[in-house]
C-alpha cells in the first residue's frame, strides 16, 4: 500500500499524540483517591463505624486485608463458640439471626458479619492490605502497593491481637516437636501423637487444652487467671449476666473514666481475663495438669520455671499477640508498641482514631455488644470535626 507524502508526515504527531495521552492517563490514575474517612480493618468495629459514618453524611471507604468480610473468625479454631449468646451478639441496626440464648460459632459470626456489610451496603474493599500510613502536608495517607489514598481523618478498627507472639527460645525446640500457635490451631487433626504442651492458661489456652484432653496427656502451663464463678449457659447467667454484667459492669462500671475501671485495666492489660466458658475442674477432670509457665528450652525441649523439664511432641503457643501497628509511621505509640489515645481519640494526631482495641473505653469495647458505643462516639467525633473545618 502506498503511502502518501501527508499522511506519512502527520504519523509521528498522531503518534505522539497517542503517547502523550497513554501518560496523561497514567499520570490521573496514580493521583491519590481522596476521601472524608478512611476506615482500616471490616471486622465488627470497622463495619460499626461505617454503620454511623454513613448516617452522618461522610463519604468514607473500609479498607480490609482479607478476602471477605468475616474471614478473621473464619480462621480461628473449628470448635470456637462466642462467649456472649446472640442477643448480644448483633451489631447496631441488625440483630443476630439465631435462638437469643445460643452461643454462635465462628463461622456463623462470620457470614453475619458479611451479611451487614450487604444489607447497608458499606464501601468495603476486601483484599487490600495498607503498607503504611503517614501524614504529608495536613493529611493522612494510606499505602496500598503502588497506590495512595488520602483523608483529613483516619479510623484504624483493629484489635490489640494483630501478630502472635512466641517466645524467642521456641526456636531451639527440637524440630521434630509440632509448634502452633492459639491463631493458627484449627482443629486436632494438627497435633501428632504425644503429650501436649500448651503454654498460656488464659481463655484460649483452657479451651483447646480441654479439646485435646480427650486423645492427649495434656500441661497447661501458666499462671491461674482466674474464673467466673456461674456458667454461662446456666438459667441463672441468662438473668444475672445479662442484666448485671454485660450491661452494667462491663459496660457502665468499668471504663477509662472510674477508679475501678482504670484498676481493672491496668490489671487485664497485665495478667488476662477469667475463664469464661471453662472451667478448672473439668480440665483436672480430664487429666490436664496445671504446671508453671514456660521459660526456656534444654536440649530440644521445654523447661519450666521451677526447672522441670517436660517430654513434649507438640507445643500450642497461647502466649498472645503483638499489637502488630508498625505500618502506622505516626509518632503515637508508647514503648511497648501500643497506642496512646484517650478512649480512641489520639490527641498527637488529630484526625486519627482507634477502636477495637481491648479496653478502649470500657471493658466492653473489645465485646461484640460494646462495640456499638465507641463507634458511635467516634463517628460523631468525626463529623464535629468535618463540620469545624
Amino acid at each position: 500500500m502506498k503511502i502518501s507524502r501527508q499522511e506519512s508526515s502527520s504519523a509521528p504527531l498522531i503518534e505522539a499524540g497517542e503517547a502523550f495521552r497513554r501518560l496523561g492517563a497514567q499520570a490521573i490514575s496514580t493521583q491519590p483517591e481522596r476521601f472524608d474517612v478512611i476506615v482500616i480493618g471490616a471486622g465488627q468495629s470497622g463495619l460499626s463505624v461505617g454503620y454511623y459514618l454513613q448516617r452522618l453524611g461522610q463519604r468514607f471507604v473500609i479498607l480490609d486485608a482479607q478476602r471477605r468480610v468475616g474471614d478473621r473468625w473464619r480462621q480461628r479454631w473449628d470448635s470456637l463458640r462466642l462467649f456472649t449468646p446472640a442477643k448480644f451478639a448483633g451489631l447496631v441496626g441488625m440483630r443476630f439471626p439465631a435462638p437469643a440464648n445460643s452461643f454462635p460459632t465462628k463461622d456463623e459470626m462470620a457470614d453475619y458479619l458479611e451479611a451487614y456489610r450487604a444489607r447497608f451496603e458499606l464501601p468495603v474493599r476486601s483484599g487490600v492490605c495498607v503498607d503504611r500510613l503517614y501524614e504529608r502536608d495536613g493529611v493522612y495517607v494510606v499505602h496500598i502497593g503502588g497506590r495512595e489514598l488520602e483523608a483529613k481523618q483516619v479510623v484504624v478498627a483493629m484489635g490489640s491481637y494483630q501478630e502472635p507472639r512466641i517466645p524467642s527460645f521456641a526456636s531451639e525446640l527440637r524440630a521434630d516437636i509440632v509448634q502452633v500457635h492459639s491463631s493458627r490451631y484449627v482443629n486436632p487433626t494438627q497435633i501428632r501423637d504425644g503429650a501436649v504442651l500448651v503454654a498460656g492458661a488464659g481463655n484460649s489456652g483452657a479451651e483447646i487444652a480441654l479439646e485435646l484432653a480427650r486423645d492427649h496427656q495434656i500441661w497447661l502451663a501458666g499462671r491461674s487467671t482466674g474464673e467466673i464463678p456461674f456458667r454461662i449457659d446456666g438459667w441463672a447467667a441468662r438473668v444475672f449476666l445479662a442484666r448485671f454484667v454485660l450491661r452494667f459492669v462491663f459496660h457502665r462500671l468499668l471504663t477509662s473514666k472510674t477508679v475501678i475501671g482504670r484498676r481493672a485495666r491496668a490489671r487485664l492489660t497485665t495478667q488476662g481475663a477469667p475463664l469464661i466458658r471453662i472451667k478448672s475442674t473439668a480440665l483436672s477432670a480430664l487429666g490436664v495438669e496445671r504446671v508453671p509457665r514456660v521459660t526456656a528450652v534444654r536440649d530440644g525441649l521445654p523447661v519450666l520455671d521451677d526447672g522441670r523439664v517436660l517430654d513434649a511432641a507438640n507445643v500450642i503457643w497461647c502466649t498472645g499477640f503483638h499489637p502488630g501497628f508498625s505500618w502506622i509511621d505516626l509518632p503515637v505509640f508508647d514503648e511497648q508498641g501500643h497506642p496512646v489515645h484517650e478512649s480512641g481519640v489520639v490527641r498527637a494526631s488529630p484526625g486519627l482514631y482507634f477502636v477495637g482495641l481491648h479496653f478502649l473505653h470500657g471493658f466492653s469495647s473489645g465485646m461484640i455488644h460494646g462495640v456499638a458505643r465507641d463507634a458511635e462516639r467516634i463517628s460523631r467525633a468525626i463529623a464535629a470535626t468535618a463540620r469545624a473545618r
